[in-house]
């Protein structure tokens, strides 16, 4: 016993501080978001699933673009850590430059779809008329969000790549309470403003990404030093950068786009169940990522340590600290199990939704124990150790052909001809999670994952 746990545990308390020091920051900005989420639907839950629907809805497609966002900070992160490790400033500003200029071109790429095309948008999710009419308004409302968010996700993950977690997290503390509080008066029509229902809880959102933009922006671009990034570099050639950007970055955005493309498919099948499984998965939802947490914040602090202890060179090290994160990807995983056993129905019974969706969601909630433990450790892997080893080549394929070649045909089956209960649907939707994990196991264990930039 003694011996297995040398092999999977590292022997180094200045590690396991390091991790809690870049992890714990980003569980808790995580906590935050989750919150204003679960809020933002008891609110607009209160008017009834089909405003729920729509909202949740819409917010799959702007989660297409939230995913590219983090693609693209991502991959630059790639780079980024791997530069703070060798001490390279200037390669780090170029990397960035890079980035958001990929980013405000997209960023106008989804603004026109949304502004000329938002009913043809919530047709492909689903096919009620009035769900369909919601997610309009709410998109119409959205607009602003994906230049805010451009601009607020990747400036996180890049100052997350460097250590620099306490100005994401107070940002995050500030614009959780703004973005209550919008809610509330716009939702519900407070201080003599309107009634604006799903219109109110879009507008609540944009509020609170203005703020987002302001702080981590005003820092990032005015105040930090390190790095000392200014806007001026946006216009500065970085040429030379390039070819590694491309190498090393590319793969990660394009496997985001994939995954987010594909997470859109699952949310197609789900549109077109039934209004009750949307609404009951919009709730699941909330409560997964609120018992996952600490997954999402081991996996980017994964990324960080194994950038920055690859660029210094240890290669042995790397290797022995990625083994003791999968290990602890693992145990979390097992644990979020257990969580959402005990809070599950205690937050399905916050909603005012009829006995159908109650049932649906109580199966799904059966379904998400045993596959959280997979999303877990899949997670840790491909968004942590082996791209942060440079590795996004893999990373792509084992993200992308898993979703598309074994999830999205076998939850189509499942759901949409041979109408399984939700239970299987659910298993059927996020059996990728498995293969994946078992898969990228593998590739650990092989060390072929260790590539210096």
């Amino acid at each position: 016993m003694s011996a297995l746990i040398d092999k999977l545990f590292v022997k180094d308390k200045h590690f396991y501080k390091t991790i809690l020091f870049l992890a714990l920051p980003i569980v808790a900005q995580n906590m935050i978001t989750i919150g204003v989420n679960i809020m933002d639907t008891i609110m607009l839950g209160s008017y009834g699933e089909i405003q729920l629907s729509g909202s949740s809805l819409a917010n799959d497609f702007i989660n297409i673009f939230h995913i590219l966002c983090m693609g693209m900070g991502g991959g630059a992160a790639v780079l980024t850590a791997q530069f703070w490790g060798a001490g390279d400033r200037e390669s780090i500003r170029k990397a960035v430059t890079i980035m958001l200029r990929i980013c405000m071109s997209i960023v106008a790429a989804f603004t026109l779809v949304t502004v000329f095309f938002p009913a043809q948008i919530m047709s492909i999710f689903t096919n009620d008329e009035e769900v369909i009419a919601k997610g309009v308004i709410y998109f119409r409302w959205s607009i602003p969000q994906y230049f805010l968010l451009g601009i607020s996700l990747t400036l996180t993950m890049i100052l997350r790549s460097l250590r620099k977690v306490s100005v994401p997290l107070i940002t995050s503390i500030i614009s959780f309470f703004v973005n209550i509080g919008c809610n509330y008066i716009f939702i519900f029509g407070k201080l003599g403003f309107p009634e604006m229902q799903i219109a109110g809880a879009a507008l609540g959102t944009v509020c609170a990404r203005v703020v987002e933009v302001l702080i981590i922006g005003g820092y990032f671009f005015v105040v930090e030093k390190d790095i000392g990034y200014r806007l001026r570099d946006f216009f500065k050639p970085c040429g030379d950068v390039l070819s590694r950007y491309l190498k090393y970055s590319f793969p990660v955005i394009c496997s985001d786009a994939l995954l987010a493309i594909g997470n859109s498919m699952v949310s197609i099948i789900i549109g077109h169940i039934s209004t009750e499984f949307v609404a009951a998965n919009a709730i699941i939802a909330t409560i997964v990522r609120l018992c996952t947490v600490f997954t999402q914040g081991l996996g980017q602090a994964a990324s960080t340590i194994t950038g920055n202890t690859l660029g210094e060179g240890d290669r042995e090290r790397t290797y022995r600290q990625g083994v003791t994160m999968v290990t602890l990807s693992a145990i979390i995983g097992v644990l979020a199990g257990g969580i959402i056993l005990v809070l599950a129905p205690w937050i399905i019974d916050m909603y005012q939704i009829t006995e159908v969706t109650r049932k649906v969601a109580w199966e799904l909630m059966y379904a998400v124990v045993i596959m959280v433990v997979f999303q877990s450790m899949q997670g840790v892997l491909t968004k942590g150790i082996l791209r942060g080893g440079g590795d996004t080549k893999f990373c792509m394929f084992a993200d992308a052909a898993f979703l598309w070649v074994l999830s999205i045909p076998l939850g189509a089956l499942c759901g949409l001809v041979l109408h399984a209960n939700p239970f299987v649907i659910y298993i059927a939707l996020k059996i990728d999670w498995a293969v994946k994990s078992i898969v990228c196991l593998w590739r650990v264990k092989s060390r072929k994952w260790m590539r210096r930039v």
